[in-house]
């Protein structure tokens, strides 16, 4: 079994913010492996399929970002998933556009989503994907800049980012995570 779980926040006015990288990259990996996330599940919108006889599900939270983890162990719980088979993937202000970094575990490193879904896992120990969104321009608040869409000039840059990620995670559902961290990071 593997649940991949891409955090953004619901709602046609923050579809393609910078915080719904995750969001995108889910949408991404649906249609590439024709799942269509639209049942309303563990306050998220899940799909799932089965590829090579193992069950896959992709899950969107739709709790908002602070609130991300409400969704996951819920799904977690159910599936009854142990931390090598969930996939996190969400935006990271510390990685420029267009660049992705994956993880077997960490802190929140400031990210609200992931600092919800450590708080209700009882662990930092989950793989992810960082999607990378650059960081504020000088002045301009992070919360403010989170919630802002990419620049045009920014536009193929993470389109380069999803499509990498939604690479990595099909990679991901056939062989180790350290190995598809080799050849992505």
């Amino acid at each position: 079994m593997k649940l991949i779980v891409g955090l953004g926040n619901p709602g046609k006015q923050y579809e393609k913010t910078r915080h719904n990288a995750g969001f995108m990259v889910i949408d991404e990996l649906a249609r590439s492996l024709q799942i269509e996330p639209s049942q309303l599940k563990f306050k998220g919108l899940c799909g799932e399929t089965r590829i090579g006889g193992e069950k896959v599900i992709l899950l969107k939270p739709l709790t908002y970002m602070n609130l991300s983890g409400e969704s996951v162990i819920q799904a977690v719980n159910f599936f009854k998933a142990e931390k090598d088979e969930l996939l996190v993937i969400y935006d990271d202000l510390d990685t420029p556009v267009g660049k992705i970094r994956l993880r077997l575990k960490g802190s929140a490193g400031g990210h609200n989503g992931i600092k919800s879904i450590i708080q209700h896992l009882g662990t930092e120990e989950f793989q992810r994907i960082r999607v990378g969104i650059g960081r504020p321009l000088p002045g301009q608040k992070v919360v403010d800049f989170v919630l802002e869409n990419f620049r045009a000039e920014e536009e193929g840059d993470i389109k380069t980012a999803i499509e990498n990620s939604t690479a990595a995670a099909k990679q991901w559902l056939s062989e180790p995570f350290e190995q598809v961290m080799n050849k992505f990071n």
